[in-house]
């Protein structure tokens, strides 16, 4: 079940990142020397795991389409695979909130360009402003115009739409609407910059609950779409028809006939309900509404389907069902454009016992329905469903009838009819993007099949990661809103997550450092237990019992022999248990809220931090004493682990901006911590196997170190430090979890806010070290192109150290032989001079350790042919080339 999504942990984020996509970091003199090595970087699979809010196909090149999410960035559709690609990865630390995508635009008359308005909230949650996001190429890269205020990919109403749109007839004209009474916006200048269209009339007046003092749901949720008549111009010339949603129950729909000179309230107009969105079939003359009488994308209870004569001004009720029968708004608005008569919807808000399709072949005079009752509660289905592909889309559920397992979904605001393939059709759920290639079967009696078309986009939010030095699986994950995983391959979706119980959101985990297969998670759930146990590596799972008060997960530690386990839950203070639960017994002297851990090797030594304090208990939680130590962060805003394989080694990652913030190291279980010098700011601490010949586990850290914020990794503990990854891999936030993997070498997992668990693996090497050879200078090129379309392409270029010797700087030549010009280049400086393209090193990642490499990335132009660089130069020297 799909809720909203927040984050619950105190964030102190900086000012935004300059302009420009994958943007290259503006960091102070660096304090630490940090080298860097090239990885290749992947998610665990779970395929979709979010709200898809925003599908939306180019309408003039085949197989061109994107889809949007509400904090998980926005993809491409690659035809040839069958899979989305990702292309906000670059958003980086400081701009989090631009991975919440409110809206997305293609341009119909240069397909290249794409346009995206990005923010997560309009409250105080997410501290920047909105902005516009321009490509072109497709999304391989960016620029960004910032906004003067706050876009919400995250609030109420975000699946009205599109707000932002491109003139069919002249695209460097955009119009985009505004939430918190900003009103309507538009650029002349193919989104460089914008201005607010002052004779607009309405800012919207529709807020979800007045009485929210967060702001959250008391927002006015403003002008939520825009739609061209492409019929009333020509190309070149500035489209005269213009109509506008707008978040107002008594003025819901607006018009413009001069081009945005004027605009006035559209006569005659239903009333009563907020128009989620207005698609127009211009070779009709028929603009389509759906109406809802909430904002959704959860509620919803009401609702109409209207159609607008564009010629005579009539407006028809085309509802397919009487509006005293429904109990569910309409949306997921959608014209078939090789049939313009053909028109479908959906009943977003029902949420049981599933949601509806109805679909319309004679521009709304008649419908039909997915599905309808035989007699109740038994069902016929238009359809069959195939989750084969993902198969914890059925949740492990057998529902009685007249609900069904897998459901059709739930919060379908979004549905998209192939404007080229009649047969395809798109949906985004509050989980994943089903779809069909059979939808005609509809019209002719016979059942169509729906797949998910979700491979690629990865949407989970992730609280813990845990992966166990033995036994089946390789990684466990408390995800919000499904729950979580455990995967044995990370290159295929599990077939379920954790179940009895099935926690709404999963909030922290653990498993018995010398038993592994004993596991225990907690979670939220609306009505049950909030904590599980597993004897079996987390292949099956039991239910503990709840102690009284508890309201939701918090955090819980498994006893390194899996004989006790402490609990900090919401509700109530912090609890510990011999066995599995059955009953609880109150800690003593740790307060209420605190974050736990266990040792991992005495099993009756078990660690908390609250507020600035570290505490100790001896006795299996029984009892905790707060340490001695001080100059700790002050607020909660901290993780720490207990290294395994030595009693009392803890390393505590966490703080602020105005406080203390950073990395800290106990080697005597907390009693004194050191800060280390060499990290600026630190927000997460894992543990992975350590490299060949190193004596000490290696560290990772999500951190800010020399300046520069990304993932890091040591293995020397903490003395120096590698960046992992690079900005066109940043993921926006990643505080809440990392960890490195005790069977392989160099890998780490990290949690993303919305894009799901991302893993790496270094390019350098399996076995993770050795020692030095003499040094030789040698350097090997790999040049890839990942990405190619009509006069332009994207590269990746890979600079590998196969020497012996350090390189503290790099500069790499080539030169093009078709006449490529670099048009913007990441990670990396540049020049270039007619066909020779000269690439060096930037601050952070100018030492790179023998058998390492660093990469960068460039978006070019061609015409012709585009053919790649046959001798690259390492300074004076020639590379390999791969």
């Amino acid at each position: 079940m799909r809720r909203t999504r927040i984050f619950t942990a105190v964030l102190a984020l900086a000012a935004g990142l300059p302009a420009g996509t994958p943007p290259a970091l503006a960091a102070s003199a660096p304090t630490a020397t940090i080298a860097a090595d090239t990885y290749s970087w992947k998610n665990a699979r779970v395929d979709g795991g979010g709200f898809v809010p925003g599908i939306v196909f180019n309408r003039s090149e085949k197989n061109l389409a994107y889809a949007r999410t509400d904090i998980g960035g926005a993809y491409r559709w690659a035809e040839s695979s069958k899979t989305w690609t990702p292309l906000l990865d670059s958003v980086g630390w400081s701009d989090w909130g631009h991975t919440g995508v409110v809206s997305l635009a293609s341009d119909s008359v240069d397909p290249n360009k794409v346009y995206a308005a990005v923010g997560t909230y309009t409250n105080s949650w997410d501290p920047g402003n909105g902005a516009v996001l321009r490509s072109g190429d497709r999304g391989a890269s960016w620029q960004k115009t910032d906004l003067p205020f706050k876009l919400g990919g995250n609030m109420p109403g975000r699946g009205m739409g599109e707000r932002l749109a491109v003139d069919p007839n002249r695209n460097s004209v955009l119009y985009l609407g505004a939430p918190s009474g900003k009103g309507l916006w538009r650029s002349t200048d193919s989104g460089a910059s914008w201005s607010q269209v002052t004779d607009f009339p309405n800012v919207g007046t529709y807020v979800q609950d007045a009485t929210d003092t967060s702001g959250y749901a008391s927002d006015n949720q403003g002008i939520v779409w825009v739609t061209f008549d492409e019929s009333t111009g020509s190309p070149g010339s500035s489209t005269r028809t213009v109509y506008v949603g707008v978040a107002d129950k008594d003025n819901s729909v607006y018009r413009s006939t001069d081009a945005g000179a004027t605009w006035s309230r559209l006569a005659g107009q239903p009333t009563g309900h907020l128009a989620h969105k207005g698609v127009l079939d211009a070779a009709n003359g028929c603009l389509y509404l759906a109406y809802s009488d909430k904002g959704g994308p959860y509620d919803g209870g009401k609702g109409q389907l209207w159609r607008y004569t564009t010629k005579t001004g009539t407006w028809t009720n085309i509802s397919p069902v009487a509006e005293a029968d429904t109990y569910y708004g309409f949306s997921g608005l959608t014209v078939d454009r090789q049939h313009p008569g053909t028109v479908m919807a959906t009943a977003y808000s029902s949420w049981w016992p599933d949601t509806q399709l109805f679909r319309s072949t004679d521009s709304g005079g008649t419908w039909t329905k997915a599905w309808d009752y035989t007699s109740y509660p038994s069902r016929s289905n238009r359809f069959t469903m195939d989750v084969s592909s993902s198969p914890w889309l059925t949740w492990g559920a057998n529902p009685a009838p007249p609900e069904q397992t897998p459901k059709l979904g739930w919060m379908t605001e979004s549905l998209e009819i192939d404007p080229f393939d009649s047969a395809r059709m798109m949906y985004g759920t509050g989980a994943t993007v089903y779809g069909t290639d059979n939808l005609t079967n509809w019209d002719s009696g016979s059942q169509f099949t729906i797949k998910p078309m979700a491979r690629g986009l990865e949407e989970t939010a992730v609280n813990d990661l845990a992966s166990p030095p033995s036994g089946g699986a390789q990684l466990f994950s408390a995800l919000g809103d499904i729950g979580g995983f455990r995967h044995t391959d990370l290159t295929t979706v599990p077939s379920l997550m954790y179940t009895s119980p099935n926690f709404t959101t999963s909030t922290s985990l653990d498993y018995a450092e010398t038993d592994p297969g004993t596991v225990v998670r907690v979670g939220n759930l609306d009505s049950g237990p909030h904590v599980a146990f597993s004897t079996d590596n987390g292949a099956n799972w039991f239910a503990g019992a709840d102690p009284s008060g508890v309201s939701g997960g918090g955090t819980v530690a498994a006893a390194s022999d899996g004989s006790r386990f402490v609990w900090s839950p919401a509700g109530t203070g912090v609890q510990y248990t011999t066995g599995f639960g059955t009953s609880w017994s109150a800690s003593a002297g740790l307060p209420a809220g605190a974050i736990v851990e266990s040792d991992r090797v005495d099993p009756k030594t078990f660690y908390g931090f609250k507020s600035g304090r570290f505490y100790v208990s001896s006795d299996g939680g029984a009892t905790f004493t707060a340490s001695a130590a001080t100059g700790l962060p002050s607020g909660d805003s901290v993780r720490f682990k207990a290294l395994p394989g030595t009693k009392g080694d803890i390393w505590l990652a966490g703080g602020a901006s105005d406080g203390a913030y950073g990395l800290w190291h106990s080697t005597d279980g907390g009693a004194a911590f050191t800060k280390l010098a060499t990290v600026d700011q630190a927000d997460t601490i894992g543990f992975g196997k350590a490299a060949t010949g190193a004596s000490y586990q290696t560290l990772y850290t999500s951190a800010k170190i020399g300046g520069v914020r990304g993932i890091f990794r040591s293995t020397d503990k903490g003395a120096s430090w590698t960046r992992v990854n690079d900005d066109a891999h940043q993921w926006g936030w990643t505080g809440a979890a990392i960890t490195g993997d005790p069977r392989v070498y160099g890998r780490v997992y990290v949690s993303t806010n919305g894009r799901g668990i991302v893993y790496g693996d270094t390019a350098g090497s399996s076995d993770g070290g050795g020692t030095e050879p003499a040094p030789t200078g040698a350097c090997t090129v790999t040049y890839r192109i990942t990405n190619q379309w009509s006069g332009g392409f994207q590269a990746d270029v890979q600079l590998a150290n196969t020497g012996s010797t350090a390189w503290d700087g790099w500069s790499l030549g080539w030169s093009f032989g078709d006449g490529q010009e670099v048009t913007q280049l990441w990670n990396a400086s540049y020049a270039q001079a007619g066909s020779g393209v000269t690439a060096a090193n930037l601050a952070w990642n100018g030492r790179v350790a023998a058998g390492s490499s660093v990469s960068f990335g460039f978006t070019g132009s061609w015409s012709g042919s585009n053919g790649r660089p046959t001798a690259f130069k390492l300074g004076g020297q020639n590379c390999t080339v791969a």
